[in-house]
Formats: structure tokens, C-alpha cells, sequence
């Protein structure tokens, strides 16, 4: 059975009374954590591949900070899939992060009627399809059957049968197996409606257990490889950590753009203003507003776990996996800083 070490640094970091109490300590334990990943050994590989470009209610995206939510309806976000290679003692392990099945996951109710609502020539121009999880994986050498692991910080819109398999699919990645906090397995085979909504229908139906590996608060898959629990947007959220040459990545949708973590720099439409007037220092990424309190906390977290990006040290060194990009048709949603891609080591082939 597969063990990864356990990271014990949060355990206890959300137990005191007072809520900004919370975010302190969690803080504390975020730089105490930080120190450590930076002192350890780098992964192998990192890269971002672009999937497809879909439109996300700006009431969402930056809870109530966007200023012309009533007239810009939709942001565009960038969805990837991220590459990243490390060695462990049973030798190098290939993860992929974010695969998301876009081809099915547009079945996930809220999309299914944004597209049943709006003619096909509407979808087509604002949902951009740039490439499939299989189509990268041959084109960077990697065969379906050297995936060792998938993950994702959660499973909202994710179909999961095709590269896992079912009894009645053969798996695309014959040999991986998904990385679940268990709170999110469980959460997704008993959603209320308000969840339901977001979760692909069946998205998980059929998949043997042997495929899924659950675990519990925040592991080191191996070196430079962490994935931490970071609730709030959903029960068993959890965000991807790697050690590069640019720092340390961290990587979820708890925010949907770097400006969501320093808001106050931000360029789209009244996000500064609104920062400055509540005295917040994240903007959450709210559709389902699970525990908004806990995703707060967790923003915290992830930017003090990133430290300032090395492209420019104001802003923390975040990737969004789902990252508010620019588009004609949504004024007022340009961010001031955009990661766009990264890529860093040499990928190992079988």
C-alpha cells in the first residue's frame, strides 16, 4: 500500500476561539512549513499545459468585490493541466494535476444550462477548447501507462470514469490513482442541491476503490511534492505544493486569479476598492460558499506558503488552476498579474 509522510505543521493551527486568531496561527504554521518544503530537495519536472477557456460568473469569482458584476456577467478562466515528476524511494512517480475531462465535465448542471440557454455560435466563441489531457500527454512523450497519480485541489466538474476506468470503461491511465482528501470523496457520494450543481453527474460512478487513495490532513507525496489541506471552498479541498527553480508553486481554485491574493493591486473593476474598504486581504473564489470563514483562512495559508513571485514580488507566487484571464467580451476582468505558464526541469521518460 502506497504511504506518503504526513505534514503535521496545521494540525492544530484552527482551533483557537477568535476567527482572525485563526488566520494568525494558520499563518505561523504556513511560514513554519514554507521554511521546511524550501529547505528540502525540488521536484523533477513542472509544466502547465492549457486546456480550454470557459466563462464563470464574476459574482463568483471575486465575491462580491467585482464592481460591474451587473452589467459583466461572465470572467473567462483559464483551465490547465500541470505536469509534475519527483522521486520518491520506489523511484520516480509522474502526477498529473487538474486533468480535467472537458469533454465530459461540460455535463456539470450549472454549464449544462449555461449551454442549453445560449445559441451554439455564443458557446463556441466564449468557451475556447485548446487541447485534451491525452493529446499533451503524447505530445511531451509520457505513454497513458507511465501516470502514476491524478489530483485535483477538488472534484467540482470533474468526470473521473474515463481515466480512472469503471466495469464497463477500460481506464485511460491504466495504472494511476486518484489523490482524494477523503472528506471530498465522501462529500461527492452525498451532495445537498446547492453542491450538486457543481459536481458532473456519474462523475465518479463505477470507479473501483483500489483506483482512489484517500487521505487525511496534508501529506509529502515525495520530494518537493506536497499536497495541503485547504478547506473552505469545499470540505476536502486541498492545494498542490512544488518545489521548483521559481519557488515554491502553490496551486488550487480557492482563487481564481493572483490578484484574488493581493487584491489590493488588483486591476479589475473595483476589486482594490473593495479590499481597502473591508480590510481583506483575499478575495475568495465563492460559488458554493461552503465555509467562506475556512476559505479565507485557507487563502492565507496558500499565499504565505508561496512567498512573492519571483516574475514580480508584489504578488504571491499562486497558479490558479482555473486563472481569470483577459477577454474582449468581459470589461473590467483584466488582472494586473497573470501567470500564464511555467515550466521548470527536464521530464523523465520511461
Amino acid at each position: 500500500m502506497t504511504t506518503f509522510k504526513q505534514i503535521t505543521d496545521f494540525d492544530r493551527s484552527r482551533n483557537a476561539y477568535g476567527q482572525q486568531a485563526r488566520v494568525e496561527d494558520t499563518r505561523a504554521a504556513a511560514e513554519t512549513f514554507r521554511a521546511a518544503m524550501l529547505a528540502g530537495p525540488k521536484a523533477r519536472y513542472f509544466r502547465s499545459f492549457d486546456l480550454i477557456k470557459v466563462p464563470y460568473p464574476s459574482r463568483f469569482g471575486l465575491r462580491n468585490a467585482f464592481s460591474r458584476e451587473k452589467w459583466v456577467e461572465f470572467m473567462h478562466i483559464q483551465n490547465r493541466l500541470f505536469v509534475v515528476q519527483f522521486d520518491t524511494p520506489d523511484g520516480v512517480k509522474t502526477l498529473l494535476v487538474s486533468p480535467s475531462d472537458h469533454e465530459r465535465g461540460g455535463e456539470t448542471p450549472f454549464f449544462r444550462r449555461l449551454q442549453d440557454k445560449n445559441p451554439d455560435f455564443l458557446t463556441k466563441l466564449i468557451t475556447q477548447r485548446q487541447s485534451t489531457v491525452p493529446e499533451i500527454i503524447a505530445s511531451i512523450g509520457l505513454k497513458p501507462e507511465d501516470i502514476d497519480y491524478i489530483t485535483y485541489d477538488h472534484l467540482h466538474t470533474q468526470d473521473l470514469r474515463r481515466w480512472l476506468g469503471t466495469g464497463t470503461e477500460p481506464a485511460v491511465f491504466p495504472n494511476a490513482k486518484l489523490l482524494v482528501h477523503w472528506r471530498e470523496w465522501a462529500s461527492t457520494q452525498d451532495l445537498n442541491p446547492y453542491q450538486a450543481d457543481w459536481y458532473c453527474p456519474n462523475g465518479i460512478a463505477g470507479i473501483a476503490e483500489s483506483k482512489v487513495i484517500q487521505f487525511d490532513g496534508s501529506v509529502m507525496l515525495g520530494d518537493g511534492v506536497a499536497l495541503v489541506h485547504t478547506p473552505g471552498h469545499t470540505e476536502g479541498n486541498h492545494s498542490i505544493v512544488v518545489h521548483t527553480d521559481e519557488g515554491l508553486w502553490v496551486t488550487s481554485e480557492n482563487g481564481v486569479s493572483v490578484d484574488a491574493y493581493a487584491p489590493h493591486l488588483s486591476s479589475a473593476s473595483g476589486v482594490a476598492d473593495y479590499a481597502k474598504a473591508l480590510g481583506a486581504e483575499v478575495i475568495i473564489n465563492g460559488n458554493t460558499l461552503e465555509n467562506s470563514i475556512d476559505q479565507y483562512i485557507s487563502m492565507v495559508q496558500e499565499k504565505t506558503i508561496a512567498g512573492p513571485s519571483l516574475r514580480d514580488p508584489r504578488f504571491p507566487n499562486l497558479f490558479p488552476s482555473s486563472e481569470m484571464t483577459p477577454f474582449w467580451a468581459f470589461p473590467g476582468t483584466k488582472p494586473a498579474f497573470y501567470v500564464g505558464e511555467a515550466h521548470h526541469g527536464e521530464l523523465c521518460l520511461p
